[in-house]
């Protein structure tokens, strides 16, 4: 089997020693290639050519934002993407029930090889740039921005107490937690067209697209903002109307199992499923993340599902598909 092997050096958890066993694991039965990023966007490009090239699967040993970019490089491709974690949160490997150590998750994956474990996923997509598990505008991009803001090191030793600290600094930041910053309108499974913006529509000062649960995680714990949402169907959109601290922090404890109020029960949040269209018009730019990039500022979003396009290799002992 062709195996490339693309290697992001600035992730957290990539080391020289861990990069050598690794390639040393995956050679012994591959004929195997290896790759190094050295600029954003560099990914999408490798993961291209190889598609072209008649690669049958590329490994990915680097965070979230790696897996994003050889994600959108594969779409539509005969080309399968594999996740060893490599970055400080590691979410989409995380969902699939990969193991977080980078040399365990090479033992599972050979093991997924030799048993051909794959599965072909859907994707979400906002303004043209797919996305694996969440896009969000509004706060938590701004949480992002100001988390890449920080020196390099920093990012790569702090992991999650820097996303804390940046989420409580970007929350004190925001004057205005009542008054929205965009209109949302959606479409579901069966509708016709996407419904009116004006008629329709949600105002909302924060909100995520998922194409899988959980959101993210703080530390051993899942934050789940749409438990339902899976890898085999179509979009949910979690939208937050209010951002005070009396509406916002039993949600945040909901979502992390330890209180009562959810992204379902809760007036504060409008909870969609089942989506294949959303579009967002913000009353000034916000800015805007996909799978933990922060990607820039801008006035309109268009989000959109494909189904059944990517192929990803998949651990063999896992949770059901559901669950994803």
């Amino acid at each position: 089997m062709k195996v490339l092997l693309i290697v992001n050096p600035l992730a957290s958890a990539v080391t020289g020693r861990t990069r050598a066993v690794i390639q040393k694991a995956l050679s012994a039965d591959h004929r195997l290639e290896v790759a190094v990023t050295n600029r954003r966007g560099h990914a999408t490009r490798i993961a291209q050519n190889a598609a072209k090239d008649g690669i049958d699967i590329v490994v990915v040993l680097g965070g979230d934002g790696t897996l994003n970019e050889v994600a959108n490089g594969l779409v539509d491709s005969g080309t399968a993407m594999a996740a060893i974690p490599g970055g400080s949160t590691n979410v989409f490997a995380r969902t699939l029930g990969i193991p977080d150590d980078p040399i365990e998750a090479t033992g599972a994956l050979l093991d997924s090889l030799e048993a051909g474990s794959t599965h072909r996923i859907g994707l979400g997509s906002v303004n043209e740039r797919y996305f694996l598990f969440h896009a969000g505008i509004g706060f938590d991009a701004a949480v992002v921005e100001q988390v890449e803001k920080k020196s390099g090191v920093l990012k790569r030793f702090a992991g999650h107490p820097l996303f804390v600290v940046a989420a409580i600094g970007t929350w004190l930041r925001y004057h205005d937690r009542k008054r929205p910053a965009f209109r949302i309108s959606t479409r579901k499974v069966g509708d016709e067209e996407i419904g009116d913006l004006e008629n329709t529509g949600v105002e909302g000062l924060f909100s995520v697209c998922l194409n899988t649960d959980p959101y993210t995680y703080l530390g051993t714990r899942k934050i789940s903002l749409a438990p339902h949402a899976n890898l085999d169907t179509p979009l949910a959109m979690a939208t937050f109307k209010n951002l005070t601290l009396k509406r916002l922090l039993p949600v945040l404890f909901g979502s992390l199992g330890i209180g009562k109020a959810t992204t379902t029960s809760s007036r504060a949040v409008d909870l969609r499923s089942d989506l294949t269209e959303a579009q967002a018009i913000a009353y000034k730019s916000v800015p805007l993340q996909v799978d933990g990039d922060f990607l820039g500022n801008f006035e309109e979003f268009s989000f959109r599902y494909k189904a059944s396009c990517l192929d990803v290799v998949m651990p063999i002992k896992t949770p059901d598909l559901q669950n994803y």
